[in-house]
Order: C-alpha cells, then sequence, then structure tokens
C-alpha cells in the first residue's frame, strides 16, 4: 500500500506562493520540489537523510 507524501513549504515562504521548495520525508529519502508546479507534475529531487541534513548544514552558515 503506498502512502501519499505529506509536502511541507518553509515558514519563511510568503503567502503568495511560486516561489519556493516544498520537502517531504519518508525513513529512506527526503524528497524535494519546486511549488512553481503542480503536484501532479512536479519533478522531484529525492536525497538521502544524511545528504538532506549536510546541505542543511552547509546552507545555515
Amino acid at each position: 500500500m503506498s502512502t501519499a507524501l505529506q509536502w511541507f513549504k518553509s515558514t519563511y515562504s510568503g503567502s503568495e506562493g511560486g516561489e519556493c521548495l516544498e520537502v517531504a520525508a519518508t525513513p529512506q529519502h527526503i524528497h524535494i520540489r519546486d511549488s512553481k508546479h503542480t503536484p501532479e507534475d512536479a519533478p522531484t529531487l529525492q536525497v538521502t537523510p544524511a545528504t538532506w541534513t549536510a546541505f542543511t548544514k552547509f546552507a545555515a552558515r
């Protein structure tokens, strides 16, 4: 049985939409998509949780 991903965007994103990233997590992957696309046609990038953690630590510097 497949469970739909629950997508979240940053609390820093404005309510106007259109220019933010959304993320969803499973135990195996962090899924990333651009909110400009509709959910049905949005290409997604999948990375491991370890890769996501390293990225967010780097970006927070």
